[in-house]
């Protein structure tokens, strides 16, 4: 039986709750942008020592949600061997694509072509293959880097719902990150052809890349963008996108390509940069 939190997101009006959301994030107006930024800061322990700025320094709560890190606090593991964490936050799942099902918690998984929007044959070439959830907490850093070298392929945008990608909605909600508004990227790289999914979640604003694209999300079509010959290149550990307010990315990989380091499990806290699979030769 889902819990009460669970049950109450079905009939929730997402959308005009992150609208809503979005708007109060955005104002510059000092009284009401520094008041939520302290009380955010203290509700979730937010460690301000590692952000470039202090509080103040802000022009609205986005920008503050959305802050950049000083430099050198992220230092980056040997992205010729290694695949790099994309984001601070903490691994919801990780393991092997079979039957083009990714598993999301205990009784529940969703297809890789759903989460993609990609065609049966697009999505068979990660049968096999590698996957990583991982989610960003509230207190996390909210920018999204690229976990390897890669040549830009393609964006999808894909509207959908925006229920919480937390540890509970995920173990009570089917096909979560299949159903939520998401943004799939596919690249090119040193470990092959490869999808960083950026996923929304309740009350997130927006979604931003920088090749540059601003995705407000809470469309009503998909939009998928072919970057092919375009020339984006990204390095491993170079900023990709961030999120106005969420969410979580899910990383896949080819067979073959990468392994995920030994000991990683479900519930373990990650840094951006820093190693998680090693890439196979």
């Amino acid at each position: 039986m889902p819990s009460a939190f669970v049950a109450l997101q079905h009939i929730l009006p997402h959308q005009t709750l992150s609208r809503l959301a979005g708007r109060v994030a955005a104002s510059e107006q000092p009284w009401l942008r520094d008041r939520l930024i302290h009380q955010f800061v203290s509700a979730y322990d937010v460690d301000m020592s590692e952000a470039a700025r202090e509080i103040g320094q802000f022009s609205s709560f986005n920008d503050f949600f959305t802050r950049e890190l000083k430099p050198g606090v992220r230092p980056l593991a040997d992205a010729t061997q290694f695949v790099l964490s994309p984001a601070d936050g903490t691994i919801s799942q990780l393991g092997e694509i079979g039957g083009g099902r990714i598993f999301q918690a205990k009784g529940r998984d969703y297809t890789v072509a759903e989460i993609l929007g990609a065609a049966p044959d697009d999505a068979r070439r990660f049968e096999g293959g590698q996957f990583m959830t991982v989610y960003l907490s509230p207190r996390d850093y909210h920018r999204v880097h690229m976990p390897a070298t890669g040549t830009l392929q393609s964006t999808t945008y894909l509207p959908g719902k925006l229920f919480s990608v937390n540890r509970q909605t995920a173990e009570g909600v089917d096909r979560l990150f299949a159903r939520n508004e998401r943004l799939a990227c596919l690249f090119d790289g040193p470990p092959g052809h490869f999808a960083s999914v950026m996923v929304g979640a309740m009350i997130v604003a927006g979604i931003e890349t920088v090749w540059p694209r601003r995705f407000g999300i809470h469309g009503s079509v998909p939009v998928h963008e072919d970057f092919t010959g375009a020339g984006r290149d990204l390095v491993a550990g170079q900023e990709m996108g961030r999120f106005y307010l969420g969410s979580t990315v899910v990383l896949l990989f080819e067979p073959g390509r990468i392994a995920w380091l030994d000991g990683l499990k479900a519930g373990d806290t990650l840094r951006m940069g820093e190693a998680i699979g090693r890439i196979c030769r």
